[in-house]
């Protein structure tokens, strides 16, 4: 049976076409793919600002869950039928950031859905090596989250966030959303910045404290929010200027920024403020495999409020509205593409 997929073809321009899936070669599996969310690369990819790495036409998509359909040879774990993730790297190795123990940096690291094929599509033939094992009373559509949340537990992770900690988070997306969860629960008092109406009202639905950067002056806030100390660690989010600037500013004397957010071009930042208050500059990127079965934990149970997070469900032919409805910004904070194996353990 032929399988359907989208396929980025260029600046703006997805199609639907149709594949005849073929065996999993020695140490792969095929998956049938239930859900695949669309998230920030996503969109950069659709925008076409990263033709450099993605080879149009490619399939594209990484955030997902779904069902091994078929094991291929020399694959002795996994049965069709287990729920699975996927952590879409795939590590050379051999170069020095394999060698150092950072195989999820690896210096020739193939990211699926970006270097490789990726699960926007009914099924998806991937290593076995990249599987992740999902408890099987896990809905299928909240599983589709673990991705970004594991980026969050990487973030929060890195920045070796303490109890008690004042913490403030720049941008109010849904990494920004699951960066202020997880920190939170990690002991943290949690700020979160954000200039959109409906993204604080999310966040504050659940129960984090918000502010309007563009409303009263970000820095008064913070100074009262810290009785005038600043913040222990700052989480960058936003991928904007204004953004750098406010993370930098709000810090403590020796505070923590986490570089959380792709910028697309060169950022000014205040080094003067780095060296007047011996501050930290961290790097968080992607996540590893202890960061991927944490975030499966904390779906699994309740911790991350997947079904609040998930605005709406796309079918597969409307990959294109989905994508559309995500860059307008309306409303919306994740958006799945449901690929068809979604079946009754994954039905909302």
């Amino acid at each position: 049976m032929s399988a359907r997929r989208v396929t980025y073809a260029g600046a703006r321009r997805l199609t639907i076409d149709t594949a005849e899936p073929a065996p999993p070669p020695p140490g792969h599996v095929r998956v049938d793919v239930a859900y695949t969310g669309i998230c920030g690369t996503d969109l950069h990819i659709f925008h076409g600002d990263m033709d450099g790495r993605v080879d149009p036409p490619c399939v594209i998509g990484h955030e997902m869950s779904g069902r091994i359909a078929q094991v291929g040879p020399d694959v002795h774990d996994w049965r069709p039928g287990d729920h699975v993730t996927v952590m879409p790297l795939v590590s050379c190795r051999t170069c020095p950031a394999c060698r150092a123990g950072h195989a999820h940096i690896c210096h020739r690291l193939v990211f699926l859905g970006i270097d490789a094929a990726g699960s926007m599509q009914n099924t998806w033939t991937v290593p076995a090596a990249a599987l992740v094992r999902l408890p099987r009373d896990l809905a299928l559509d909240h599983a589709a989250l673990v991705e970004p949340t594991a980026v969050a537990v990487h973030d929060v992770r890195r920045a070796e966030l303490r109890p008690g900690e004042k913490a403030i988070v720049v941008g109010g997306g849904p990494i920004g959303l699951l960066i202020g969860i997880v920190a939170r629960r990690s002991g943290a008092d949690v700020l979160l910045v954000e200039p959109d109406p409906y993204r604080r009202s999310v966040a504050e639905g659940l129960g984090l404290t918000v502010a309007d950067p563009s409303g009263a002056g970000i820095a008064a806030i913070v100074e009262r929010w810290t009785g005038g100390a600043g913040a222990a660690v700052a989480f960058e989010v936003s991928g904007a200027a204004a953004g750098v600037a406010t993370a930098v500013d709000s810090l403590a004397t020796r505070g923590r920024m986490v570089q959380v957010a792709i910028h697309p071009v060169a950022r000014e930042v205040s080094l003067h403020r780095f060296f007047w208050r011996e501050l930290t500059l961290l790097g968080a990127r992607l996540y590893d495999r202890a960061d991927f079965e944490t975030a499966v934990g904390l779906i699994a149970e309740g911790e991350i409020p997947a079904r609040t997070l998930i605005s709406r469900v796309e079918p597969l032919d409307r990959a294109a509205q989905a994508f559309a409805a995500l860059e307008s910004g309306a409303g919306v904070m994740k958006i799945l593409v449901d690929c068809g194996a979604n079946g009754k353990a994954g039905a909302r």
